[in-house]
C-alpha cells in the first residue's frame, strides 16, 4: 500500500512535457520520490516505422527534460504490466500513475495494468490531459455519444477549459535509482532505413519546440489561419500536430492561445479552435465505437467490392508519387520528405486511393500509420473513413473530390507541386531531390525518369467507377 514516503512511478507514453501535466504536477505536489519511466511496450513496439522513431525522438528530448529537474527518466522494455510489477516491487513504489489514453489498444493494456498493480496492493490510476473534454462527459440530450462533429462542437464550444498547469520546478528523487535501459540500444528507428537522415531535417522536437513554435504561429499566421490552412503550398497551418501527438505540447496550452488570440480579434484562431475540437471528436468517437480503428464505422460497407490487394500497381503508384495526378503525387512525395502531409492534401489523396482506384481505405490508413511522423491513433482512422464513405460523415458517401480541380483551386501556381515533384523543373528543389534520397533503394525511382503522361485512372474514368459502384447499394 502506499504511505507518505514510498515512491511514485509516473509512466509517461504520449504525453512527454513538463507543463500542464495532471500526473506530474500531483507527483510532484505529493511530496513523495517521483521515478518518471517510458516502457517500450506491447503498444509502442506495434508503431509503424516513422511514428516509432519521432517518438524515439522525442523520449529522448524529453530525458534532458527531466535532468534539467534533477531528476531522470528511467527506460524498461517488455509487456507494460510485466515491467510496471517489476519496477514498483523493486523500488518498493506505492503508486503508480499515467495520463489516460482512448483507444482500445492502450485501453486493453492500462487495464492489464492496473489489475496486475491493485493485486499486488499498489494504488494505480491514470489523470487527464490527453484531451479538452472526456468522452464521456460529452453526451446528446438523450445520454447518447455525438455521431456528428458540428453538433459535437456546439456542445463542447462554450464549456469552460482549466487554465494550463505550470510545469514543477523539481521532483524528489529516490534514495537510489533503479537501473535503466539505453534508448540507442532499442533502435527505435531501424525500420526508417535511410529515411531518417531526410525526415529529420523537417521534425521539430521537445516541448520547448513546440512552445516556440505555438507562439510563433499566435504572432505570425493565426489571424489568416481560416484563409490560408487550405493552400499546401504556403505555411498557413501551426504545425502542431507533431508534437500534440507524443504530448510535448497539451491540448489545453494550445485552446487557451487560441482563445486569447480570439480576444485580440485575430479571426482565423476561430477555425483553429474548432480545429482542436475535431481531435477530441476523434478521440470520442474512438472511445465509443472501437471498431472505428478496425473496421467500417458504418457497417453496412462491409461488404462494399472495395480493391485490398497492396501490391496491385495502381496502389503501388499511389505510395511512389507516380500517379500522373500532381496534386496525389506532390503530396506522397512529401510524406517521403518530411514525414508529414498538409491537411488538405490528405483528403485528396484519401479520395483518389479509395473512389478513384476503388482501394481500400485500411490501405491508406496503414500506409499512414507507417510514414506519418504526426500519426494519432483516433485522427488517423477517422480521416480515412471520412473520406471514404463509412465513416461518420454529414456530407454523403458518394461526394468525389476532383484532384485536378482541387490543385487549381489550392495550389493555383504549383508552387506545392514544384516544391516536391522534380520531374516538373529544370532546376528542381532539394526537397523535391531528397525524395530520391528517403525512398527504399529497391524502388525503381531515379531523376532522370519522365513524369508520367497520364494518369493511372482519370478525374472523370474515376468518378465514373466510384459512382457506379455505389449505385443501388443500400448505405
Amino acid at each position: 500500500m502506499s504511505d507518505d514516503r514510498s515512491p511514485i512511478i509516473l509512466w509517461f507514453r504520449r504525453d512527454l512535457r513538463l507543463t500542464d501535466h495532471p500526473a506530474l504536477d500531483a507527483a510532484a505536489s505529493s511530496g513523495r520520490p517521483v521515478i518518471p519511466l517510458f516502457v517500450l511496450d506491447e503498444v509502442v513496439e506495434g508503431h509503424g516505422a516513422a511514428p516509432k522513431w519521432r517518438l524515439g525522438l522525442g523520449v529522448d528530448s524529453f530525458a534532458r527534460r527531466l535532468e534539467g529537474l534533477g531528476s531522470r527518466l528511467i527506460l524498461r522494455r517488455g509487456r507494460a504490466a510485466e515491467v510496471l510489477t517489476a519496477l514498483a516491487e523493486e523500488t518498493c513504489a506505492g503508486t503508480v500513475w499515467w495520463t489516460r489514453a482512448y483507444d482500445p489498444f492502450s485501453i486493453e493494456r492500462d487495464r492489464g495494468v492496473k489489475s496486475a498493480l491493485t493485486e499486488m496492493g499498489i494504488e494505480a490510476g491514470s489523470h487527464s490531459g490527453h484531451v479538452l473534454f472526456e468522452p464521456w462527459t460529452v453526451e446528446t440530450k438523450s445520454g447518447e455519444y455525438y455521431k456528428v462533429y458540428t453538433p459535437f462542437w456546439r456542445a463542447v464550444k462554450d464549456r469552460g477549459v482549466a487554465e494550463p498547469l505550470t510545469a514543477p520546478s523539481e521532483l524528489p528523487a529516490p534514495d537510489r535509482w533503479p537501473d535503466s535501459e539505453a534508448l540507442s540500444d532499442w533502435a527505435m528507428g531501424a525500420a526508417m532505413d535511410r529515411g531518417a537522415e531526410i525526415v529529420a531535417r523537417h521534425v521539430t522536437v521537445g516541448e520547448e519546440a513546440a512552445q516556440t513554435r505555438l507562439a510563433t504561429f499566435m504572432r505570425d499566421r493565426v489571424e489568416t489561419y481560416g484563409k490560408r490552412r487550405d493552400f499546401p503550398g504556403i505555411d498557413g497551418t501551426s504545425g502542431l500536430s507533431e508534437n500534440l501527438t507524443y504530448g510535448e505540447i497539451s491540448i489545453r496550452s494550445c485552446w487557451h492561445a487560441g482563445q486569447r488570440a480570439l480576444d485580440q480579434g485575430k479571426d482565423g484562431a476561430a477555425t483553429w479552435l474548432q480545429e482542436l475540437v475535431w481531435r477530441d471528436f476523434a478521440y470520442h468517437l474512438v472511445y465509443h465505437t472501437p471498431r472505428l480503428m478496425t473496421g467500417n464505422w458504418r457497417e453496412k460497407w462491409d461488404s462494399f467490392p472495395w480493391n485490398e490487394d497492396e501490391r496491385a500497381a495502381e496502389v503501388k503508384a499511389w505510395k511512389q508519387g507516380r500517379t500522373g495526378i500532381r496534386l496525389v503525387d506532390a503530396a506522397m512525395r512529401e510524406l517521403w520528405v518530411t514525414g508529414r502531409m498538409h491537411n488538405r492534401a490528405r483528403m485528396v489523396v484519401a479520395n483518389y486511393l479509395t473512389k478513384n482506384l476503388m482501394s481500400h481505405w485500411k490501405i491508406g490508413m496503414r500506409w499512414f500509420e507507417d510514414t506519418l511522423v504526426d500519426w494519432d491513433p483516433a485522427s488517423n482512422s477517422l480521416g480515412w473513413q471520412w473520406a471514404s464513405g463509412p465513416g461518420p460523415d454529414a456530407t454523403p458517401y458518394f461526394r468525389v473530390f476532383n484532384p485536378v480541380t482541387q490543385l487549381d483551386k489550392f495550389d493555383k501556381d504549383r508552387a506545392y507541386v514544384t516544391r516536391f515533384i522534380a520531374e516538373l523543373s529544370d532546376d528542381p528543389s532539394a526537397e523535391a531531390l531528397s525524395f530520391y534520397d528517403a525512398i527504399p533503394s529497391t524502388w525503381p525511382m531515379a531523376r532522370n525518369d519522365a513524369y508520367p503522361d497520364t494518369p493511372i485512372v482519370g478525374p472523370k474514368e474515376g468518378r465514373e467507377r466510384a459512382l457506379e459502384a455505389y449505385n443501388n447499394r443500400d448505405f
